[in-house]
């Protein structure tokens, strides 16, 4: 045996970051049976929607003397069903992969993405039609629907029902009775406002930094919402009660609908979705209790650092949040669940391709640990001067130096002149600060 071999076996040579298995067959498996309940749920939401749909439902009592309900009916709608669907539907699922092609192109944050939007809408029209048919609020324009018979008064001691009405088509008879809350309004807003999160997360609109221009992008879809829900009232089809609980319901559900998948719109990495459920099959897990563990089993310390790594800091931060400034972290190859390409478009094997964290691994962030997440900004936001140098044994020990201008959240490259030693940068509120990196080997 030779002395190399004996070498190897005693002194292993340490795994590049950007060597990692490909994905197995068992591992996308896996990945789609833990993802397989939420698509069923939105399937099972719209079936609920649609079925819903065909019940009579509740006809409150009106007086023919109530002028907020003698609008006449509009036969020809502004905004009608099928266009419904296209600006609350279509659209997002369109535009929600060209910003991915345009921002981070993973498959994975498509899945995330295509999957947040459905469920916010299966919510939202769930919840909408089961309001309707409970409810069951006269329109404005019931009076003109119901066309009762001549004569006809209310009582004088009470109101009237829907059996004075003549109208022979029955649908329009029962949908005169669905005003609260608005379809179009809570579906707008769900479908628009999902994609009106994603831009936000994709921009960092709550960076700290006050961009207007970004402002503007991210609220464009919501004013798309907006134009749709006041049609409903210039169309006589709701009053304005109904389009503004319908707007807050698709707001509020498309909104837990983002959260499921995607962290934050304030946390640094709000651009990347949440990882996968399952971990890594070589990912370490951690026993309960053990420092470093982020409440899914993962260590972010061992699982997010490999031998001869440059190490972005050294200090543990709860929840996996790293404060505002920070040290860059060189680019590595991770893993898309899917295969993905990168970012400039590139394919790379095995399902892999580029980033720059090695915080958190991949176009992904740890789901946040136990704790309230406020509690773990607020110590990310404390810590943040302390981290803002680098240790003093790096500065001591001098060594190529890096740099770069523009700051920002947004995760940087690590560059090496010479080959010797490694050179990071440090993102200080748009400053550009030289600093040594120190190397782990």
């Amino acid at each position: 045996m030779s002395s190399s071999t004996i070498l190897d076996k005693i002194m292993p040579t340490p795994r590049r970051a950007n060597q990692r298995p490909p994905v197995t067959a068992a591992r996308r498996r896996k990945l789609i049976l833990s993802y397989l309940p939420d698509w069923i749920l939105t399937i099972v939401l719209a079936a609920i929607f649609f079925a819903l749909d065909e019940i009579e439902g509740f006809k409150r009592v009106f007086s023919l003397e109530d002028t907020s309900l003698r609008h006449p009916y509009a036969v020809h709608e502004r905004i009608p069903n099928k266009e419904l669907m296209v600006i609350a539907i279509l659209a997002p699922i369109v535009l929600l992969p060209l910003v991915n092609v345009l921002t981070i192109r993973s498959w994975w944050d498509l899945h995330a993405s295509w999957l947040g939007v459905v469920l916010g809408l299966s919510l939202t029209g769930a919840v909408t039609q089961f309001a309707k048919v409970t409810v069951g609020r006269p329109r404005p324009d019931v009076i003109d629907r119901c066309q009762p018979r001549p004569g006809s008064a209310d009582p004088v001691y009470g109101l009237s029902n829907y059996t004075i009405c003549t109208q022979t088509d029955h649908y329009v008879l029962r949908d005169g009775f669905r005003s609260f809350p608005s379809g179009h309004s809570s579906l707008s807003f769900a479908g628009l406002g999902f994609l009106a999160f994603y831009l936000a997360g994709k921009l960092h609109l709550f960076d700290r930094r006050g961009h207007t221009g970004k402002a503007w992008l991210a609220l464009t879809p919501f004013a798309g919402a907006t134009l749709v829900a006041i049609s409903r009232t210039m169309d006589y089809r709701h009053h304005w009660q109904d389009v503004l609980t319908g707007s807050i319901l698709g707001t509020v559900m498309t909104y837990f609908a983002y959260r499921q998948y995607y962290p934050p719109l304030h946390d640094p990495l709000a651009h990347r979705p949440y990882s996968p459920r399952i971990r890594r099959e070589d990912e370490p897990w951690v026993e309960d209790g053990a420092e470093g563990r982020d409440g899914n089993g993962y260590d972010r310390t061992a699982a997010d650092s490999t031998e001869g790594e440059v190490l972005p800091t050294t200090q543990r931060y709860a929840g996996g949040y790293p404060p505002a400034a920070h040290v860059s972290a060189p680019r590595r190859d991770y893993e898309d669940p899917y295969g993905v390409s990168g970012p400039s478009g590139q394919q790379y094997a095995s399902g892999q391709h580029h980033a720059s964290s090695s915080i958190h691994r991949g176009d992904t962030m740890k789901r946040p640990g136990p704790g309230p997440l406020e509690e773990v900004w607020r110590q990310g936001a404390d810590d943040e001067d302390e981290d803002r140098t680098p240790g003093r044994r790096d500065l001591e020990s001098g060594g190529v130096r890096g740099f770069e201008s523009g700051g920002g959240h947004e995760l940087g490259r690590i560059h090496s002149s010479d080959g010797a030693r490694p050179r990071g940068v440090l993102e200080d509120d748009g400053e550009a600060r030289e600093v040594p990196v120190g190397v782990r080997g």
